[in-house]
Parts: structure tokens; C-alpha cells; sequence
């Protein structure tokens, strides 16, 4: 054996071979960046949203709209086309601290909200519940605002509790719905 290949390389050498080595595919394109870090707080065991999901109105856009943070927020539970995001409130009653979010996707597009429930206004490309269209539906909409977009292939629907995010507060939301 010849004896110079017994001694170890000096590091200065080693190194770019090393980095040849990782990073070096059979299809000589550079190794794909590594997956984001699963940034979720499931919120009483249940599960994580779907980014998918979540990213028609990411938790983020609920605290810049509605004034809530880290410190009050409980954490999520996602279940199909949909996420919810709980907050701290003070005396919850049912759903009065969760914001919800529901995805599905359609065949047709839809331009507006179809619900004879409730007459909704727009606010920019999204729509809001404005009032009551029968004595029994108007109470609701002291406890939440309902949001609506439509768009290509899918809706976006939001129940924003006014314990968690005022009206005023939710027009803002209105705004952050992808």
C-alpha cells in the first residue's frame, strides 16, 4: 500500500469533497430545501389544520385583525376543509371563542353568498353578514359575523365571534381571506 493514503486528508482538503458528496444528486439539481417546521398548537388533542387550509386565513391574520396574540390563543383543531382557532375569552359559551374557518371546494364558481338567513354586504372582494333577514337570525349576529369569498373552484366561509374579533375587527379579517 502506498503509504500517503494511509494518513487522513488535512481538513482543508476534506471539506470540499464532503460538501460534493451531500449535496451532489444523479440529476445534478441541487437537494431540495429542507420542509418548514410543523409550527402547530393542537388545541385539547385535537389536529394540526391543513396548511391548505389555513392558508386562505393563516392565525396570523386573526391576530393582526383582531387584536389577539400568542398570550390568548389556545391553539387549533383542523378536521376536513376545515380549521378552527380557540382563543381566551372571558365567560365562553359554546362556540363564542373559536374562529372558524371552512373550505370546501365547488364545482361553479360563486360571486355571492347564498343564505336566507342573513342579507350580506360586501367589503372589498369578501362579504359580511349586515343583518337578520328573520326575528330568530338576528340575534346571531350579536354573538358572531359571518365572512364569505368566493372564488375559482372553492369558498371561503369565516364565523368570527364578536368576543373574539369585534365587527369593526372582522371587516379587517374580511380583507385577509385568500
Amino acid at each position: 500500500m502506498i503509504p500517503l493514503l494511509r494518513r487522513p486528508l488535512p481538513p482543508l482538503l476534506l471539506a470540499p469533497a464532503l460538501l460534493l458528496v451531500t449535496t451532489a444528486r444523479a440529476d445534478n439539481k441541487p437537494a431540495p430545501a429542507p420542509a418548514p417546521p410543523v409550527t402547530c398548537k393542537a388545541y385539547q388533542g385535537g389536529k394540526c389544520c391543513d396548511p391548505a387550509t389555513t392558508a386562505h386565513l393563516p392565525r396570523e391574520a386573526v391576530f393582526t385583525s383582531c387584536g389577539e396574540s400568542e398570550a390568548t390563543y389556545l391553539g387549533e383543531q383542523g378536521g376536513k376543509d376545515s380549521c378552527k382557532y380557540f382563543f381566551q375569552v372571558k365567560d365562553p359559551k359554546g362556540d363564542d371563542n373559536v374562529v372558524q374557518l371552512y373550505v370546501p371546494s365547488t364545482k361553479e364558481p360563486m360571486t355571492e353568498p347564498n343564505d336566507p338567513f342573513f342579507v350580506w354586504k360586501k367589503a372589498g372582494r369578501a362579504w359580511y353578514t349586515a343583518k337578520g333577514s328573520s326575528p330568530k337570525s338576528a340575534p346571531l349576529l350579536n354573538a358572531t359575523t359571518g365572512l364569505w369569498l368566493g372564488a375559482k373552484g372553492y369558498f371561503v366561509t369565516v364565523n368570527a365571534p364578536t368576543k373574539v374579533c369585534t365587527k369593526a375587527e372582522a371587516l379587517k379579517l374580511a380583507a385577509r381571506i385568500k
